[in-house]
Formats: C-alpha cells, structure tokens, sequence
C-alpha cells in the first residue's frame, strides 16, 4: 500500500473507531407525541395517501399502520428531549468533511394497533455506524437509529431509520471521453407491477379496477384496498390530472435526473409532484414544463412520456397553465 492510501486508509479506521463509540447511546429519550392519536390526523393520512380501508374509520377504528413515525414527530417547533449523542456523532462526521446527509431507507415493525385516544412515546438509540462506504453519491457511513415507540406504556411497534452521511464525489469532467452519462435507477418490476410497465412502454397509463366493486387503485397492488379482492382488470387513464401536492428536490445533485426544460443545470433543482388524476388516483411523478418555482397545487397537468435513455421511458406531467399565479 502506498504511503498517501495507507495515511487515508489509517485515518478512516481511527474516524470508525470513534463512531463506533457512539453505538447503543441515545438518540432520543423520554419522547412524547405532541397529540394523542386521533381521528383527524387519521383522516388526513388517509385522503392523502388515497387509503379507504374502512377499518381507518367509525367506531372502532384504528390508525394505519405506517403512521407510527407520525406519531412521534415534533413538528415545526421540534422536541425539547432530544439527546446529545446523535448531534455529537453528526458533528463528528461533518468536522471529517462528511458534511451531506441523505436518508437512505427505514423499516418498521407493529406490535399492536394503535387507537384513537392513545398517549403515544418513544425512545431512540444509535443502533448501528457502518463502516466507511463508497456509492454513487460519495463516501461516507450509513447511521441507523432505532425507535421504540409506545402506547399508554406498551411497546406497539419499532421505527429503524437509516442515513448516509457522507462527502459528495467530485464531479465527472465534461466533454469527451471519460464515464459514460449517469442512467435513471431502473424501476423495480415484480409480478405484482408488471403490467403497468407493459403499458408505459405502450404510452398507456393503465390504473388497476377491482374485479367486484371496481375501485380504482395505484399504485398497483395484488389485492384491492376497498374490498379485500384479489380479481381485477384495468382502464387507461385519459392523462388529464392537477397536482395535488410536490416537493422540490435540491440536493443531493444527480445528472441523471435532469427532467425540465427549465432544470438550471443538470442536476439541478426539480419537482416532484402528487398528481390526482382525473379518474380519481394519484401518482408521484415529475412536473415539467415550468421552472420548478412556479409549480403550485391544483396547477392543471398533462400525461406524457419522457425517453430517459435508450432503456427507459417513464410518464411525466407537463403543467398546462404556465406556473404563474
């Protein structure tokens, strides 16, 4: 090994010895939800997500399942129980240059339903700091937090939340020669979801109709949400939707996600919109068309398909009243 790799090579072993350090220590202690879990916040979850299980509603109900994290969150204001290791361990990785963070993925478990009425709390560890790993965004150490959360006491489920900090790779060189352009993530495509990337390759955007009480449902799902039946068929969206709700994505910068016409620069910031179609479902998609500032909710959208590469074309929504207003 040569002397500047093995100087590198020692120094990221010292660093991981250090974040090692901080496994097992807290992350959150003594936490409360800021609300009991009510019917509001249910209904809420629901109409956007388009769930309409009726066991999320009437007498008895309980929440959905994958509102357990909701639960706990603090809001604009935060939590004023947060502990100092996990905010120690970050500044440790940003003093060693690993000063971007992206969430990666998170896993839960349930123990037990939660109701209306239910004091929910919680407490968080550093479960687990990986060692130093390379990806397609930089370098950096995958951080994964384990949350405990609770209902009047009793342990009803488990929140692991995983993120990469890290330090963002310098960027290709433009121009000719060198790595061949960044491609889109390939979709992951399963029996389950097959026939809609059939269909997108037809420039068909097809949304599943149950079999015996023909709701309509997307995404894609073997089974319907409404009625529990496993029969269905599908109808071809007219492409006529609004947007119902976005986010703009800054960072981290990725080349192969340049979707607008108006995107700054590759890479740049860009929308990703909650698209309501016309026959009722949503879907998340890109906004194109306008700059990313100028999309707004209830903006009226287009169906279209865009080739990003010689392999994959994906369906776009192209706003059709210029942004403004």
């Amino acid at each position: 090994m040569h002397g500047g790799a093995k100087e590198i090579h020692e120094g990221a072993k010292e660093i991981h010895g250090g974040l090692k350090a901080y496994e097992g220590r807290p992350a959150a202690t003594a936490g409360a939800g800021k609300d009991l879990v009510n019917e509001p916040m249910i209904r809420h979850w629901c109409e956007a997500m388009g769930d309409t299980n009726p066991a999320y509603a009437g007498p008895g109900a309980v929440a959905p399942p994958t509102m357990l994290q909701a639960w706990t969150m603090g809001g604009l204001s935060g939590h004023t129980g947060r502990s100092g290791p996990y905010d120690e361990l970050l500044a440790l990785l940003d003093d060693a240059g690993y000063t971007s963070v992206v969430a990666t993925d998170c896993e839960q478990e349930y123990l037990r339903p939660l109701r209306p009425g239910d004091a929910i709390t919680f407490d968080a560890v550093i479960e687990s700091v990986s060692e130093r790993k390379t990806t397609k965004l930089g370098t950096g150490y995958f951080v994964t937090t384990r949350m405990d959360v609770r209902a009047d006491g009793e342990l009803a489920g488990t929140h692991r939340f995983r993120i990469l900090k890290y330090a963002p790779a310098a960027p290709k060189p433009k121009g000719g020669g060198g790595a061949p352009a960044a491609k889109r993530p390939r979709p992951v495509i399963n029996r389950d979801n097959a026939g809609f990337w059939e269909g997108v390759a037809a420039h068909r955007l097809l949304v599943q109709r149950c079999g015996d009480c023909a709701t309509l449902r997307f995404p894609w799902l073997p089974g319907c949400n409404a009625c529990g039946s496993r029969e269905w068929d599908t109808v071809e969206a007219s492409g006529s939707g609004t947007v119902f709700s976005y986010v703009v994505m800054h960072h981290p910068r990725f080349p192969a996600f340049t979707v607008s016409d108006h995107a700054a620069d590759a890479g740049g910031p860009y929308a990703v919109g909650l698209i309501e179609l016309a026959e009722g479902v949503r879907i998340v998609s890109n906004v194109v068309g306008v700059p990313y500032d100028k999309v707004r909710i209830g903006m009226p959208v287009r169906l279209e398909f865009l080739r990003v590469d010689e392999e994959l074309e994906l369906p776009v929504f192209r706003a059709q009243d210029g942004g403004e207003g």
